[in-house]
Formats: structure tokens, sequence, C-alpha cells
């Protein structure tokens, strides 16, 4: 039984930055100008790591007038969460299985 989980995602989520982008879209939808408020990033920084997290679908986006706000997509973090889950529960099922040694 091979568990796997998502790279490329861990990969996105390991930045202290956009894991706090993540944080606090978790608490409620929020336009960039919040965004560089509560993070206190530079606008294309910030615009940039947005890009990222947009791109690995961890976020959406919804226009409204000259701004947009970005939303976190809970099922990419559950999906994630559950990859992890797994592999915990094969850790578990095969804490006795040891390979013999050549």
């Amino acid at each position: 039984m091979m568990t796997s989980v998502d790279t490329d995602l861990i990969r996105v989520l390991a930045d202290p930055l956009r894991l706090r982008i993540v944080t606090l879209l978790a608490r409620e939808t929020l336009c960039t100008t919040h965004l560089v408020e509560e993070t206190g990033a530079k606008q294309t920084n910030l615009s940039n790591h947005l890009k990222v997290l947009r791109e690995a679908g961890v976020v959406e986006t919804e226009p409204c007038g000259r701004y947009i706000y970005y939303r976190l997509r809970p099922e990419v973090i559950e999906s994630l969460a559950g990859q992890f889950s797994d592999l915990a529960a094969t850790a578990r099922a095969t804490a006795d299985t040891k390979r013999a040694c050549p």
C-alpha cells in the first residue's frame, strides 16, 4: 500500500507569508489591501504570493469593484489533511512490519 502526499502543495504552504495569508483567509474573505495591512508585506510581494496560492488552487478570487477579494478553498486543505491522515493510518497499520537486513 503506497500513500502519497502532495509535495507541491506542501511547498506552496511551507512559505511563512503564504501560510500567514492562508491562516488569515481561513477566518474571513479579504482583499489585497486588508492582507497588506495584516501581514505588513509590500503589495508586489503579496501579489506574487497570492498568485502562487491561486495557481495552486488554494485560494479563489472574487472581483468587487476595483478590489479583488481572496477566499480560502477549504477542500484543498482538507484534501492535504486527509493525505496526512492516510499516511498516519498506514504507519499505525504497519507498525510491526520490519524489513530484514541482508
